[in-house]
């Protein structure tokens, strides 16, 4: 409505104000009631851009990151006490917008209905010979194309310092559909060594 009031004020100066009033179907008291309004609209829209400058300048001083929480937050503690809900009209009507972190997604869900399966290595993460105690694991990268699945198995027979042992092998499967095994072409070991999932006894993944 404000439009038409808008248009009406515009044409006033060329068009009697109580044929457009007839014509677009308002009433003539109700326009010169938002005639009467302007001076309190025009006040506020002048408190509006100046709040906005202290939140452009605030969101440009912490690197375009802070969203409505922390601009809001900054304001109150500069002692400038406006409601929330005007920040959050301001930032959206200028397009001011802050970094939102994405949540790390867990792929690795225990199965609330599985077996919990045998510590074949009973905790102890040492070995005295290779090829005797073998542990694997998943881990998920974030790339491009999407998620980049990669499981590895680790010899436990490192050479002196832990951090030394020795990464067997790793695949990288396209996809990890939940359930099913993260690389079905399964390694043959040489020994019978024990290999032991790191991914916890009820994990829904296979190594």
């Amino acid at each position: 409505m404000s439009e038409v009031y808008a248009f009406i004020e515009a044409e006033k100066t060329t068009h009697n104000v109580a044929l457009l009033c007839r014509l677009l179907k308002v009433a003539r008291s109700s326009f010169y009631a938002w005639v009467a309004g302007e001076p309190a609209r025009a006040a506020r829209r002048a408190a509006d851009d100046a709040l906005a400058h202290e939140i452009t300048v605030l969101h440009i001083a912490s690197r375009c990151t802070y969203g409505v929480p922390r601009i809001h937050a900054e304001l109150r503690r500069l002692d400038r006490r406006v409601n929330r809900k005007r920040v959050e009209r301001i930032m959206r009507e200028r397009d001011i917008a802050g970094v939102t972190r994405r949540k790390r997604r867990s792929l690795t869900r225990p199965a609330k209905r599985a077996v919990p399966a045998a510590d074949l290595i009973g905790r102890d993460f040492t070995a005295d010979a290779p090829g005797t105690k073998l542990v694997g694991d998943i881990t998920y990268i974030p790339t491009d194309e999407g998620w980049l699945y990669l499981a590895t198995w680790l010899d436990l027979a490192g050479p002196g310092n832990p951090r030394d042992r020795r990464l067997l092998d790793g695949r990288s499967p396209p996809r990890l559909p939940g359930g099913r095994r993260a690389d079905d072409d399964r390694r043959t070991w040489p020994t019978p060594a024990r290999l032991h999932r790191a991914l916890g006894p009820r994990s829904r993944v296979h190594l």
